[in-house]
């Protein structure tokens, strides 16, 4: 047994695609994410959800992907979506079989299988909505669910407070919608973190722009606090300092620069990054810091186990259908020298891997406790929930493997169990930074993205204006849509997303498609809000528009455009 503990922690999102194209950009990447990831780690996590204590998982649900993953359309869209890669599946081994290629044709009925697999299981008893069944694990004591900000937005650089706040208190709001309790943690969306001070600060200007007159501004903590949330996650170097780490860089050439030139940060205080530490004066809030080790290990696809040449390749793909029928083969292998995929000997690698991150953990935890003598140490293993499956095929039956010897290896826990058992002494002031690379803002301002955050922070500008002008007239139903859509197109365009999409060339056009898309639809509704306000009525075309825009973007359907205010205590259950 070694001499602390760990824990799963994972961070599911998407942006808001449902009914915003299907591929290339759009609902597929929620029906790939579904049938690669959610659908099987949801499997994973039930199959052991019977053991006493919990998984020790903690897992992020972001609120905006909780919103589709309910919604009755995207429910549609998905058994569609399976219907079209069992009918390619098939095609393709018919294909082969006319060939000749046995081992192709294996892998064609294979990916049949998979999907028919997927499809029974989405229709079949525990329902289809993937949220449902994620808080009934969460019910049964097997997991722990974290919220996020409402739509991703990159919190540090939203013009105001009360932008930031805003999208805290929407994804509290839907959190306790959608899993009947509030959430106890949440994840920073890339774990960026603002300490109290002037705005715009040096590392933002530094970054690429917000050249602008300074204000004074909370700390990110602070407004956390107000929603008793207890806990939240920083990159390792923000409390211990050293070169950021990075997440992205492997996946994404444009990002390697990054990587390689970390930007300038603010000293960080000497901490050890194996116990939490309380944040901010209230004392009831607490970070949790990523653990390098292990981080390396799992998100690497040069030197970590996704790179090992018997696994499934993610990049090389056969269309139509799309299906992936080639291993890695080397991390450094053209497509071109990729081998025909064995998923026997893909199979035998999983355990083998899963047995060498246990011992991995379990080392690292003994060379921890000396630094942490006053508590046992705990190692936050923290990845995008999408890695396991979408980006690592093998990666579900990895974590499952992981999870079973968590029973006799490493012990795992949750967050808030451990901070029930062993709660921080001490306190701490975090530095600025993210988890992206380079250790900053850089990701998502540059000179790229530059004009959308002036463009999202006029929005924000005017949103608060819209708010002042119209919270004290009387009630009108007409009035109260506009003003209501109005604020979900504005918290869909403080999406991080697009800047993100727009920095890695992953799918610029799309992502400055959908700024400007959901810029032009904020800017209009507002415009209608104020005329009907001074007792205007809707034309024809602009009532169309608005039904449109409510049917087109209709999530937070509890959303509150009227302002933040303090949370009401969640109902029990």
């Amino acid at each position: 047994m070694s001499s602390g503990y760990f824990t799963l922690v994972l961070h599911s999102h998407l942006p808001w695609v449902l009914h915003h194209g299907r591929w290339p950009h759009g609902v597929d990447w929620l029906n790939e994410a579904t049938a690669e990831t959610y659908l099987p780690l949801w499997r994973a996590f039930y199959a052991l959800s019977g053991r006493e204590g919990g998984l020790g998982v903690a897992l992020g649900l972001s609120p905006v992907l909780c919103e589709q993953l309910a919604h009755p359309d995207f429910h549609f869209e998905f058994i569609h979506y399976l219907d079209n890669k069992i009918a390619a599946a098939r095609e393709d081994r018919a294909t082969f079989a006319r060939t000749g290629d046995s081992a192709m044709a294996a892998l064609a009925e294979g990916w049949e299988a998979f999907y028919r697999a997927t499809l029974e299981d989405f229709m079949g008893p525990h329902g289809t909505n993937l949220v449902a069944r994620f808080r009934r694990l969460e019910e049964a004591g097997a997991i722990e669910i974290l919220t996020c900000a409402a739509t991703h937005g990159y919190l540090p650089l939203l013009s105001s407070d009360l932008a930031a706040e805003r999208q805290v208190q929407v994804a509290c709001a839907a959190h306790r919608r959608h899993f009947g309790r509030a959430p106890a943690g949440i994840w920073l969306p890339e774990c960026a973190y603002r300490p109290a001070g002037p705005w715009p600060s040096r590392a933002m200007v530094e970054a690429g722009g917000l050249e602008r007159a300074s204000s004074p501004r909370a700390g990110i903590e602070e407004i956390l606090a107000r929603y008793d949330l207890r806990y939240f996650f920083v990159d390792t170097h923000l409390l211990s300092g050293g070169k950021p780490l990075g997440v992205y860089a492997d996946r994404f050439e444009a990002l390697r620069h990054l990587a390689r030139e970390p930007e300038r940060q603010a000293p960080a205080p000497d901490r050890p990054h194996y116990r939490p530490h309380r944040v901010g004066d209230a004392g009831a809030l607490h970070c949790f810091a990523r653990d390098p080790v292990t981080a390396v290990q799992v998100w690497s696809g040069e030197h970590g186990y996704p790179g090992d040449g018997d696994y499934l390749d993610f990049h090389k793909k056969r269309f139509p259908g799309g299906h992936r029928y080639w291993r890695v083969t080397h991390p450094q292998a053209d497509l071109g020298d990729k081998q025909v995929y064995r998923p026997a000997q893909a199979r035998a690698r999983v355990p083998e891997h899963a047995g060498h991150f246990l011992a991995l953990v379990a080392r690292t935890l003994d060379d921890a406790a000396p630094l942490v003598p006053d508590a046992p140490p705990i190692a936050c293993a923290m990845f995008d929930t999408e890695l396991f499956g979408h980006w690592w095929y093998e990666g579900p039956a990895f974590l499952a493997e992981v999870l079973r010897g968590a029973a006799t290896g490493p012990r795992s826990i949750t967050p808030a169990a451990y901070l029930e058992r062993h709660p921080a002494r001490d306190r701490v002031a975090l530095p600025e930074g993210s988890w992206g690379d380079g250790g900053g803002h850089k990701v998502w301002l540059n000179a790229a993205t530059r004009a959308s955050w002036d463009a999202v922070h006029a929005a924000e500008s005017r949103f608060e204006a819209l708010v002042r002008n119209l919270s004290t007239r009387p009630t009108d139903p007409l009035l109260e849509r506009l003003a209501r859509q109005a604020g979900r197109e504005l918290l869909l365009l403080e999406s991080s997303d697009w800047q993100f999409l727009v920095t890695t060339q992953a799918a610029r056009d799309y992502a400055e498609q959908r700024l400007e898309r959901h810029g032009a639809d904020f800017t209009r509704l507002a415009a209608l809000a104020d005329h009907r306000a001074a007792g205007g009525a809707l034309a024809e075309n602009d009532a169309a528009f608005l039904a449109e825009c409510e049917q087109r973007d209709s999530l937070f359907p509890d959303f509150d455009w009227r302002g933040v205010t303090k949370p009401e205590p969640a109902a029990a259950g």
